[in-house]
């Protein structure tokens, strides 16, 4: 809703002195808009339509006190109009429960997951049973995966296992049961990322959005985004293992 102003106008007279007539004109230019400049545009009827029917489940790990970067991812997905939940990993299968009722109602068109640590290495899982219930997952985003996570089966379409080499993630490995399109990319060049911090990690937040914006909006990018910037050093090794 549009904050409304009101506005209190004050009549100059010869007892008034000058500076508060400059103090008033100063108040009315910091409330009054000036153009159309600062208004952004709203998104298109297909983009708001794409974001609305699609929904990203995003997967804690351990105690759910090393994650909190993905409450800032799903700030990030609310503020573009993207329905999401966070959730502890272990509530993986009940998830897919809901997100395959949700898809078979028609409410949603597009599945997304996201996880970190434990909540990685619960993704094939989760997008095994989806397969299971006859429901494909367009994107999966695997944060630094642990304990040696294999795809065994399930419908994701793309799968980008973003893992430190030098750290506790790993590789995710795929047998032939699986179907879709597996990317490893180590990060590790990436400052400031660690095990614990890669979901919170400002660079490795863009890379998630990135992808999850290019499935909902496809070419024509997110409403209202800025122009892309050339990646600095780091960012274009990280790219170069594998994700683009």
């Amino acid at each position: 809703m549009t904050p409304r102003f009101r506005t209190t106008i004050i009549t100059p007279t010869r007892s008034l002195p000058a500076r508060w007539l400059g103090m008033v004109a100063l108040a009315l230019a910091l409330v009054v808009p000036l153009g159309t400049g600062s208004v952004r545009a709203a998104p298109s009827q297909a983009a708001a339509s794409a974001a609305s029917t699609t929904h990203v489940y995003l997967l804690r790990g351990v105690l759910n006190i090393f994650s909190l970067g993905l409450d800032d991812i799903a700030a990030k997905l609310d503020s573009q109009g993207i329905p999401n939940t966070v959730a502890n990993f272990v509530s993986w299968s009940s998830l897919a429960d809901e997100a395959a009722t949700a898809y078979k109602s028609g409410r949603i068109k597009t599945i997304i997951l996201v996880g970190h640590s434990s909540g990685a290495t619960a993704l094939p899982d989760m997008i095994n049973k989806l397969g299971q219930l006859g429901v494909p997952v367009k994107l999966a985003i695997g944060l630094d995966s642990v304990f040696k996570t294999k795809l065994v089966g399930g419908n994701a379409e793309r799968y980008i296992n973003f893992y430190i080499a030098s750290g506790a993630g790993e590789p995710v490995r795929r047998d032939d049961g699986f179907r879709g399109k597996l990317e490893n990319v180590d990060v590790a060049t990436v400052p400031g990322v660690g095990h614990i911090t890669i979901e919170k990690n400002q660079v490795m937040q863009q890379k998630v959005i990135g992808a999850i914006d290019s499935v909902v909006f496809g070419g024509k990018g997110r409403p209202g985004a800025s122009p892309p910037t050339r990646m600095a050093a780091p960012q274009r090794a990280a790219s170069a293992t594998g994700y683009r």
